[in-house]
């Protein structure tokens, strides 16, 4: 009879201790970009066995992620800061689309470059030159579509002027590699890992700029938009390039757990979690609790702005 009553115990130390544990998902985006690897090293420097669990699921990117927060599929998400805004605010490509009114900002991560990479010999130079072109576009449901569609518009070029593909970057470089593509777009955090392994192939690409007049009225048209440069060898063999940034957003569900996110918050910018993130990745580094607060374009979270209140950074 003891036997049993202290199995029954345990059984029920054990349920309690499941239910206290939360678990929180955060959509990142395809494997060979940046928002996985980011991802994954925030899922695990955050998480506190036990109490939080936090883990990062590959996804097709900033849109997907959104959705799948406003459904319910996911806690939590990376996207893009125009997509957010947008979401929220029910314009841009979420005109005439019902608005994600509960999406929550927890932070701003870093800044994402937008990358036209282009196979040497193709002939390309400029974004003018991608029509007739073999391009890809990233997958629906990526924030890199939404944002090489608004691109290719600036130069006056729209799907119908090229041949349009809508793959994942890694199966882009596969396709360069093979000679079947010309040019992808990719927006992300550089490096990233299929444009460094397609460099380091010595497949022979190139960077395209974004600039002059055209990026200039973008970049009015949208503000999210900020002038950015792709130092030299950032990708083996490939120089200096000056194109347009956008922020990373760590954003979540108005109806998330005001203490899960808060501790999730403060672990983040912890002195353990800050240095695994600058030794784990070049954008780890640019991830700080100053730079979480800047262009919000989306309420805080509740969680999330008691740990900024508590630091100071918002009043």
């Amino acid at each position: 009879m003891k036997r049993y009553l202290m199995l029954a115990l345990a059984a029920v130390a054990l349920a309690g201790s499941a239910q206290a544990q939360q678990f929180f998902r955060i959509g990142t985006g395809g494997t060979s970009g940046t928002y996985y690897p980011v991802g994954g090293m925030i899922a695990n420097a955050v998480s506190q066995p036990g109490k939080i669990i936090v883990t990062a699921q590959a996804s097709n990117g900033s849109v997907a992620n959104v959705t799948a927060i406003s459904g319910g599929a996911m806690e939590s998400g990376f996207t893009q800061a125009d997509v957010a805004s947008w979401a929220y605010n029910g314009n841009g490509v979420y005109e005439g689309k019902p608005k994600v009114a509960d999406l929550r900002l927890i932070a701003t991560l870093y800044p994402e470059s937008v990358h036209l990479v282009a196979r040497k010999g193709s002939g390309i130079k400029t974004v003018f030159d991608l029509k007739g072109k073999r391009v890809a576009l990233d997958e629906p449901g990526s924030g890199t579509l939404v944002d090489a569609k608004l691109i290719l518009a600036a130069y006056g070029l729209s799907e119908a002027d090229i041949k349009p593909e809508y793959v994942k970057p890694n199966q882009a470089g596969d396709k360069m590699k093979d000679g079947a593509l010309d040019a992808f777009f990719f927006v992300g955090g550089s490096p990233a890992g299929a444009i460094a392994e397609l460099a380091s192939s010595g497949a022979g690409i190139e960077l395209i700029p974004i600039d002059g007049p055209q990026a200039g009225k973008l970049r009015r048209a949208s503000p999210f938009f900020a002038v950015d440069v792709i130092p030299a060898e950032t990708y083996k063999g490939v120089g200096r390039v000056q194109t347009l940034a956008l922020g990373a957003q760590w954003v979540t569900s108005a109806k998330a757990d005001t203490q899960t996110v808060y501790e999730i918050t403060k672990a983040l910018f912890s002195e353990s979690t800050q240095k695994t993130l600058a030794a784990g990745h070049a954008k780890g580094k640019l991830i700080t609790k100053e730079n979480a607060v800047k262009g919000a374009g989306i309420p805080f979270h509740p969680g999330a702005e008691k740990f900024y209140r508590e630091a100071g950074l918002i009043k």
